[in-house]
């Protein structure tokens, strides 16, 4: 990692804070106040002194000096307040942004983010680092800057003694902030790997979490516990060892505050014994001398704060800096009236090929689907099926080729335009923390009670809803769990009927369900699919006999495709599925 001072992590802090940086900034002069006021007391208090000993106190310069010092407190109470109000309303304000950028920024991302392996990284960025910030080094800027300008007050304050007193403290000065940046580098070079393995526990609990049910069915609990408390075990050896590598530059730190302010204490002492200060700018020395080099303490105190800050601005910007699917098309999506008057099919692949990396899962697919017609893809796990509906929905793009919808190639359609005319029924349904009503209502914003209720009749879901406590608004669990799975597919259907897009893609809405509960979502999916044009990825071969077009997709390729009657007839894969099934 390279090498920074804490100026320059306080700069990089406040420059990310984007619109609100120069409402930060504004904190800086309230500080500088404070930085004076909370300097003025000590100041007071060697001029009462000096008066005293010289004999020149007075009962009513004493009564002065009393408000001034209350004045003093009240001031830095008053510019507290202020640059609070400034500083950390703004923190808060700036990372309530990110979040939201944050979560635009994924619809951006293509689905490969995701797959990858991300998810505790977006997880640890999220609860992590971000809440860190927020709450650990927003509210200290201004008092960074604070201590700052106190420091050279202190300093110019030993100057205003004597000038040689003055050498000796910038000597000393100088010493500390050595030392100083030198803690700096070593906390630096841990932060990152403090919060890499943060991440790697979020992972590992969020797999422990998502698969339990999977781990209790194999008795894998000892196994899978064994594998999070490594993770526990990691991220407590990697705070550890921060705090062993930061701990002996901290207590160096602290004997060089510690020497130096001896050292200055000696150099006053001499200056006084050589009398080239009076006692009184003596008894000033003994008066300020714990808080001579205090600023400067304060001010590397907050060095682990700001490195490990500054590695969680690094792992926030990497998640922004993923690369988003272009979004950048100008065209807009004929309707599709419009495209069959033109003879235009409502879709067409044309000779796709897509890889995962290094990894080509298609290769040369061409087909058309026009208005109206369903588009069954079956074969073999692992062929390609998936991907080739994914695909039509850009959750990634395509490495070569094109497909279009209507005559348009999608790369050149917004996202959002693209969206509205696709709605997808998954095999895993996902329902939000929230009502039945909202979890429907996500297919139609805008959407009234009385559409939701007729779209819930059609997908025939109105009869359980209403069976719950509290009927359409009744807050159902995180990811449905409230819900039984065949509950839960037709509710996500009812939300693509409230949608009513023109092009449905079926990833085997039956496959994972009870028979009764089959019935059901069978009925509900020919309610949905009514005058629609359909890809649909079919695990039951009986589901898609009357399909318009059944192409057979093997190791990238489509190796078949027909109606059910054609490919039978050939007697080549597809036959031999059908076989294997009814057998």
């Amino acid at each position: 990692m390279q090498n920074k001072s804490m100026i320059q992590m306080m700069h990089r802090l406040v420059k990310s804070c984007g619109k609100y940086k120069a409402q930060i900034r504004a904190a800086y002069i309230p500080g500088f106040f404070k930085g004076l006021f909370m300097k003025a007391p000590l100041m007071i208090c060697f001029l009462i002194i000096s008066g005293f000993m010289a004999g020149t106190m007075t009962k009513q310069a004493c009564l002065i000096s009393g408000v001034v010092l209350l004045g003093c407190v009240a001031a830095q109470a008053i510019l507290q307040n202020i640059s609070d109000r400034l500083q950390s309303a703004a923190g808060f304000k700036v990372f309530a942004d990110k979040r939201m950028l944050l979560g635009d920024h994924f619809r951006k991302l293509s689905m490969g983010y995701f797959s990858d392996g991300n998810i505790g990284k977006v997880s640890s960025v999220l609860a992590t680092d971000m809440n860190f910030i927020e709450e650990n080094c927003m509210m200290v800027l201004e008092d960074l800057v604070g201590f700052m300008i106190s420091q050279v007050l202190m300093l110019g304050f030993m100057f205003f003694l004597d000038w040689w007193l003055g050498l000796v403290a910038l000597a000393c000065l100088a010493l500390i902030i050595l030392v100083g940046n030198l803690m700096t580098r070593i906390s630096i070079s841990h932060s990152m790997a403090k919060q890499e393995s943060s991440q790697k526990l979020t992972s590992a609990v969020l797999e422990f979490a998502e698969g339990i049910g999977i781990i209790k069915t194999f008795n894998m609990l000892g196994e899978k516990s064994k594998e999070m408390n490594k993770a526990f075990e990691d991220s407590c050896d990697k705070a550890i060892g921060f705090e062993m590598a930061y701990a002996p530059w901290w207590a160096s730190f602290m004997v060089s505050y510690g020497i130096s302010t001896a050292v200055v204490l000696l150099a006053a002492y001499l200056l006084s014994a050589r009398g080239m200060i009076s006692i009184e700018y003596m008894m000033g020395m003994i008066l300020f001398l714990f808080d001579t080099f205090g600023a400067i303490k304060a001010y590397y105190a907050n060095v682990a704060r700001l490195t490990v800050t500054d590695a969680c601005l690094d792992r926030i910007e990497s998640v922004f800096n993923e690369a988003e699917i272009n979004n950048e098309g100008k065209e807009t999506l004929i309707k599709a009236e419009d495209a069959a008057r033109k003879g235009l099919p409502e879709i067409a692949y044309q000779n796709v090929s897509f890889a995962y990396g290094d990894k080509e899962a298609l290769h040369n697919i061409s087909f058309e689907a026009q208005k109206g017609q369903m588009i069954a893809l079956v074969g073999p796990s692992g062929g390609g099926k998936s991907t080739i509906a994914n695909l039509l929905a850009r959750f990634w793009d395509v490495k070569s080729g094109s497909i279009k919808i209507r005559g348009t190639d999608i790369r050149n359609v917004p996202v959002a335009n693209l969206m509205d005319n696709i709605s997808m029924v998954f095999q895993r349904v996902y329902l939000f923390q929230d009502t039945v009503f909202n979890n429907i209502a996500m297919g139609k914003t805008d959407a009234t009670r009385e559409e939701v209720i007729e779209v819930a009749k059609k997908a025939r879901c109105y009869d359980f809803i209403m069976q719950l406590p509290n009927g359409f608004d009744t807050v159902i669990g995180e990811g449905g769990a409230s819900l039984s799975g065949g509950e839960q597919q037709r509710i996500s259907i009812a939300r693509c009927m409230l949608k009513d897009a023109p092009i449905i893609i079926l990833d085997e809405a039956t496959a994972s369900v009870d028979a009764d509960n089959e019935h059901f979502i069978q009925e509900a999916i020919s309610e949905l699919c009514r005058g629609k044009t359909l890809i649909v990825i079919a695990h039951r071969l009986n589901t898609i006999r009357n399909a318009d077009k059944i192409l057979v997709v093997k190791n990238g390729q489509i190796v078949e495709g027909g109606t059910h009657n054609e490919l039978m007839s050939q007697g080549k894969e597809y036959s031999q599925m059908v076989e294997k099934q009814t057998a």
